[in-house]
């Protein structure tokens, strides 16, 4: 971890080093902004991140679609997330999720033989590594990394990190087949520690809203999150409600992403 705003090496005892852990743990998000500048205002004043310009070393890179990286965010030094270009304005202003895998292109075959689909097919982003962009069957959009030179959060878990991805479908049941088959050892395996759930879209937001990945963000303070949120031009989504991970509120920065905040 790092110390001093250092970066300090990783082991695959580190807790930051996803690519240490079974396939389909979440490894990287990533938000597709208009504006980047504005970005950084709003989640630097946030979660405390800086943030690192995208020449000359791996900056968030592991888009869906193609590469436009901007800057990569950083806590206490660590990577923690990126703030991406969008490259077309008609491209959704989102927070994405990423999971890890080993093996991006058998994973895109399985992806497909599930009955979901291949949105970007697997390719490479520079040394660090493999991303593609697939659907589920219900049209949840997610993302798939292959760690090369970059594996991944340098922190996640903690105060102005993600925390959690609550995956809202119609469907609980598939949903829980579909990513069961894909990620069994990571949801269900002997040593499952999951930080990616599913519930019905209806339990939180309209029957009408799409599936969808939702990125959790963890806080000390969601009420004054909230407030912190509002002050910079966001957007309270929906109020704090109580699950059985903690307590979560959805927002949307002053772009329109979206994304929850929870408090354990």
């Amino acid at each position: 971890m790092a110390e001093n705003g250092a970066s300090a090496k990783r082991t695959s005892d580190d807790p930051g080093d996803v690519s240490a852990h079974p396939e389909g743990v979440p490894c990287w998000v990533d938000a597709q902004l208009s504006d980047v500048e504005a970005g950084k205002r709003f989640y630097g004043e946030l979660f405390g991140w800086t943030f690192t310009e995208s020449a000359g070393e791996p900056a968030g890179e592991p888009a869906g679609g193609p590469p436009g990286v901007s800057v990569w965010a950083r806590l206490d030094g660590e990577p923690v997330a990126a703030l991406v270009r969008k490259t077309d304005g008609r491209m959704p202003t989102v927070w994405s999720v990423y999971f890890h895998t080993p093996d991006a292109a058998a994973l895109a075959e399985r992806i497909r033989a599930g009955g979901g689909q291949v949105v970007t097919p697997p390719h490479p982003v520079g040394g660090l590594g493999t991303t593609a962009l697939a659907a589920d069957p219900d049209g949840a959009v997610f993302a798939l990394w292959q760690p090369a030179g970059h594996p991944g959060f340098g922190r996640r878990h903690e105060p102005g990190t993600f925390t959690w991805a609550e995956l809202y479908t119609r469907d609980t049941e598939a949903a829980n087949a579909f990513y069961g088959d894909l990620f069994h050892d990571a949801l269900f395996g002997p040593d499952a520690a999951p930080d990616f759930g599913r519930a019905p879209v209806s339990s939180v937001f309209p029957a009408q809203m799409p599936p969808h990945f939702l990125v959790h963000f963890l806080v000390g303070d969601v009420e004054a999150a909230l407030g912190t949120v509002a002050r910079l031009g966001g957007r309270v989504r929906v109020p704090p409600f109580e699950t059985s991970y903690g307590g979560v509120a959805v927002v949307s920065d002053d772009q329109g992403a979206s994304f929850a905040l929870l408090q354990r």
